[in-house]
């Protein structure tokens, strides 16, 4: 049957029929927010490029887990910004390193918030790069034990999920490995699956103090134009031992989570990253979109193309605005 018979319109016409048909539904329990920590006390200092965003102290990351929780929010991932850096990236496994603490800070604040970490060595190397070097290229092998370490130090922490996000092969099993043998065999990993080497990570490495000092990433991120090599990575992380899988960037890289969410029945996330939140918000400063509709319009095309859950920056103000 066709027109006039069919009238698609018919289930349109009002918020409560829209609701009742409605195929997606994005809620809180769908949304991660991600926050930086920093030395000091009594610190919130804004991030200019990420609108909204600011950069805490540990006692303040305390009262933003609280305040998270409340919001009925799931989770927080935390990123560490240290006192200092080196070329091993000493900081990221110290037992009273800036993240370790802010993990222990966050879990006293609001015992039920599930606490996960970044694990990746960019926010605690001098040079700026996610492994050790060699010259001035990447060492992968030797770059797995300290990635074991940090996030052993985590759980030691008390971290609920880690999350390796440096791309280095091997880094699953090895932190598999190195969380078992410290009888932390229930802390799940969360994989950075498949990471691009993306254009969009901009303001998160100002966060993040995390911009290379030479050359970039692209020798461990994956190459954009790339779909089969993603799912080969999820894959073999899923081999190594990981429970979840996350895509990044989100929007760009859709058909990579919708083709991941066929071949995969594992829980998959999504990174709503720096660059995508910050061109939303952009937009809206300069009244070009409403910022609230289009971010949550945003939100909403990762959860329909098959993640459970997505990390975005923006995750307390669309908290908040959710029926």
């Amino acid at each position: 049957m066709s027109f006039p018979t069919v009238r698609m319109r018919r289930l349109r016409g009002s918020e409560a029929l829209r609701r009742l048909v409605r195929e997606t539904r994005l809620g809180r329990d769908d949304l991660v927010l991600p926050l930086f920590a920093v030395p000091g006390s009594g610190v919130r200092q804004p991030v200019a490029s990420m609108p909204g965003v600011e950069r805490l102290s540990v006692d303040q990351i305390a009262e933003e887990a609280k305040r998270v929780a409340d919001l009925g929010i799931p989770a927080v991932i935390l990123f560490g910004i240290p006192d200092a850096k080196d070329a091993r990236g000493s900081g990221a496994d110290a037992a009273d390193g800036i993240v370790q603490r802010a993990v222990a800070a966050a879990r006293r604040a609001a015992p039920d918030l599930c606490v996960m970490t970044d694990v990746c060595l960019c926010e605690y190397t001098d040079h700026g790069h996610c492994g050790l070097l060699e010259g001035e290229t990447v060492a992968n092998d030797p770059t797995l034990a300290r990635l074991a370490a940090t996030a052993v130090s985590h759980a030691r922490a008390g971290a609920d999920v880690v999350a390796p996000s440096d791309m280095m092969d091997g880094r699953v099993a090895a932190i598999r490995a190195a969380l078992d043998a410290a009888h932390f065999e229930s802390v799940p990993i969360l994989a950075y699956a498949a990471k691009y080497a993306s254009a969009y990570y901009g303001p998160f490495r100002e966060a993040a103090e995390s911009t290379p000092a030479f050359g970039d990433r692209r020798g461990y991120q994956m190459d954009p134009p790339n779909q089969r090599e993603a799912l080969r990575e999820m894959q073999l992380d899923l081999d190594e031992g990981a429970d979840v899988l996350m895509v990044k960037p989100a929007l760009p890289y859709l058909d990579v989570l919708a083709e991941a969410r066929r071949r995969f029945d594992v829980p998959l996330a999504a990174y709503h990253v720096s660059g995508e939140y910050a061109m939303l918000m952009a937009a809206a400063e300069r009244g070009w979109l409403d910022g609230p509709r289009a971010m949550l319009e945003a939100l909403v095309s990762i959860k329909r193309a098959g993640a459970d859950f997505i990390l975005t920056y923006a995750a307390k103000d669309v908290a908040a605005r959710l029926p």
